[in-house]
């Protein structure tokens, strides 16, 4: 018993010994009949009290995995049977969209595939519940902010032990920045970017032009150019999902900014969000506010209504990302090909401090460490995952290929691609940090209570710092 339970962790405690006694039985350290240790046991291996192992064990007996027997203890269910397919069946649970058939395109054909569409807002718990049921998938496509959750949880096979070669001739050589390193866990590979996606300003082609600017490279500009469409009565100037209803595409705008301005939330061991940079975007968009810039009812826009915005000429900018390009040309009913003849997107203007920057996000691919066929899951994550695979899926999708040579053949043929392919390069990530979902939720809010005007830029700055530091443990710079 080896492995520690981290009360800190977003997951809670009882999953987490649930997760980890399931395991264990997988594995045949307590066989059929055997007895689990007791619950004072338990409390004393994993410095833990006994509620969580109390329910940790009464879950396991109400799902049949062991017999509780009073004054005696628990006891394997000798008729438990672990999930179980055959050495070539594949498990894979995806999100709803297109995922199952780019996954089923790319698959070598001597595999079976047994996939699982889940919805993206259930995904995670979905996750979470079957590895604690000791039925975790072989492998999932989940959202690039979870890598770090689920890797410090040991949910997460490192790949490096399932295919060193693989690893080191093209997952290091071929695959960009900054996924490479984001998707790392102590020092390895636990994931691999399926698309990827990064954050900026869309903007209207005329209604810029029609004021005599281009499109803004700095905030000075993006003032002066959102200043300009207020005076000629655009109706919003600049939309953006500004609070906790658009949720985490709130966050991803926000840091963009912060970017743009050489800020940031997490540093070597630190909390880095309480400075003048971060201070300074806040107080810009609350300027941007008061100069009518910025509408206030932002702070209740749910996540796709800024685009909406944009696609019906209510609005000339809009804060978002280079995903929005199948809902903006739907909106504005036109082909996605079409989109760049009305519609320019373009990296975060530069601030004071730094300089024109994006955020890259997106889902990635991950095999599980409760894989029953981690040899033939591998070799399904090195189809899907293929130069061929990834090209197919960015010009079908719209999405950016997170291999350089994949994202040149796609970028060739579709202007879009290449215009966003370059902004890689001026990319950051969100906060690889395993409770980042609370971390988000205290951006959002952060940004929320700003355009609400609840509060100051700096005492917003410093009470979502201060919570960020509690939330994650670590101190502020």
């Amino acid at each position: 018993m080896g492995t520690a339970i981290d009360p800190k962790q977003p997951l809670p405690v009882y999953i987490q010994l649930k997760t980890l006694l399931i395991q264990e039985i997988i594995d045949g350290r307590y066989g059929p009949g055997d007895r689990l240790p007791t619950e004072h046991e338990l409390c004393a291996l994993y410095n833990i009290s006994r509620t969580p192992v109390n329910r940790a064990l009464t879950e396991m007996a109400e799902e049949g995995i062991v017999l509780r027997q009073r004054r005696h203890g628990s006891f394997v269910n000798p008729e438990w049977v672990p999930p179980h397919t055959s050495p070539h069946d594949v498990q894979v649970i995806v999100p709803e969209g297109s995922w199952e058939a780019m996954v089923r395109a790319a698959a070598p054909p001597d595999l079976s595939l047994d996939i699982l569409q889940v919805g993206l807002s259930e995904l995670r718990q979905v996750l979470v519940r079957a590895v604690a049921e000791g039925r975790a998938p072989d492998m999932a496509i989940m959202d690039s902010v979870w890598v770090h959750e689920f890797a410090a949880s040991g949910f997460l096979a490192p790949l490096q032990e399932l295919d060193a070669d693989w690893v080191r001739d093209e997952y290091e050589r071929d695959f960009v920045e900054p996924f490479r390193t984001a998707n790392k866990f102590d020092g390895g590979p636990v994931a691999v970017q399926a698309e990827a996606d990064v954050a900026g300003i869309w903007y209207r082609r005329a209604d810029v032009a029609a004021v005599g600017h281009k499109p803004p490279r700095t905030w000075e500009e993006l003032a002066a150019v959102g200043g300009a469409l207020a005076e000629r009565g655009t109706t919003i100037p600049l939309t953006l999902p500004g609070g906790s209803l658009a949720g985490e595409t709130a966050t991803y705008c926000l840091l963009s900014l912060l970017a743009s301005n050489g800020a940031g939330v997490l540093g070597q061991g630190t909390v880095t969000l309480d400075t003048p940079a971060v201070t300074e975007c806040l107080t810009f968009l609350q300027q941007l506010l008061h100069a009518g810039v910025i509408p206030a009812e932002s702070v209740a826009y749910e996540r796709h209504r800024p685009m909406r915005q944009l696609a019906e000429g209510k609005a000339s900018m809009a804060i978002g990302g280079s995903y929005d390009v199948p809902a903006l040309a739907a909106a504005a009913s036109l082909a996605p090909e079409d989109v760049l003849d009305q519609f320019g997107f373009i990296a975060m203007p530069a601030g004071p401090r730094g300089r024109a920057a994006t955020l890259a996000g997106g889902m990635v691919y991950t095999v599980f460490r409760q894989a029953s066929s981690p040899q033939p899951t591998m070799r399904l994550l090195r189809a899907v995952t293929s130069v061929e695979a990834l090209t197919r899926m960015s010009r079908t999708t719209w999405q950016l290929a997170p291999r350089r040579s994949a994202l040149d053949a796609a970028a060739a043929d579709f202007p879009f691609l290449h215009v966003t392919g370059t902004m890689l390069g001026q990319a950051v990530v969100r906060p690889p940090t395993p409770p980042y979902a609370r971390v988000s939720a205290q951006l959002y809010t952060l940004l929320e209570s700003v355009l609400s005007e609840r509060l100051e830029p700096r005492d917003a700055v410093v009470r979502a710092a201060d919570m960020i530091s509690a939330i994650t443990g670590l101190p502020l710079a």
